[in-house]
């Protein structure tokens, strides 16, 4: 699909742009919103691999806090969104049980950025996955916390310092049920992207 830019009166039609598209991962602990944020923002029905949770599973997924979960992701969410005319992302949210972490990689294949999600009532189920794009994958990534209840619980310095998160990883807040708020945190994700990938321009001196 293309997309035609408007006619300039000096030089009459622009030629069509080409749709740009990238792989996004959501990623993150066990119930901290991922399949909440790719349902929130999707522009088709998100794809979830979803089961209900029995009784059983919550000795070994236990929640805590927020015990009101029902069911759990067990392969990957899927979601697209339009950003701009010529830029479609495909978002894929990973499973956060350590059981399907092998899964990671897969899923992790030909992206171009990740999100790590994190809820700070439960910090310590983020550890593996910012441990994960840290030490085990070449995706840029960047740490949003998720503000349940719209509340922030904690300043951002000190989720950083409790992460033990490298100042060059961008750290954010954002609501996973709101669209705006997730939209940003991708815009974000890109744009963290696109500095992370930057070569030297054609030229540049470089020092030895």
């Amino acid at each position: 699909m293309v997309y035609g830019s408007s006619p300039d009166p000096r030089t009459g039609p622009l030629p069509p742009r080409s749709v740009e598209s990238a792989k996004i991962v959501v990623a993150g602990g066990f119930g901290v919103g991922k399949t909440t944020l790719v349902g929130a923002i999707s522009e088709i029905p998100p794809v979830n691999t979803e089961a209900w949770m029995t009784q059983a599973a919550r000795t070994i997924d236990p929640l805590g806090e927020a015990d009101g979960k029902t069911t759990t992701t067990v392969a990957m969410d899927f979601g697209r969104i339009t950003l701009a005319p010529d830029l479609v992302l495909y978002l894929f949210g990973t499973p956060g049980q350590p059981r399907f972490w092998p899964l990671w990689d897969d899923l992790c294949r030909g992206a171009s950025g990740a999100v790590v999600l994190v809820d700070t009532r439960r910090l310590d189920v983020s550890f593996p996955a910012v441990n994960y794009f840290e030490n085990d994958s070449d995706v840029p990534f960047i740490v949003a916390v998720n503000l349940f209840d719209g509340i922030s619980t904690h300043p951002l310095p000190a989720v950083r310092e409790a992460l033990r998160l490298p100042p060059e990883i961008p750290l954010t807040s954002c609501d996973a049920r709101d669209r705006g708020s997730v939209a940003r945190v991708l815009t974000e994700a890109l744009a963290h992207t696109m500095r992370a990938t930057a070569g030297p321009r054609p030229g540049a001196l470089t020092t030895p």
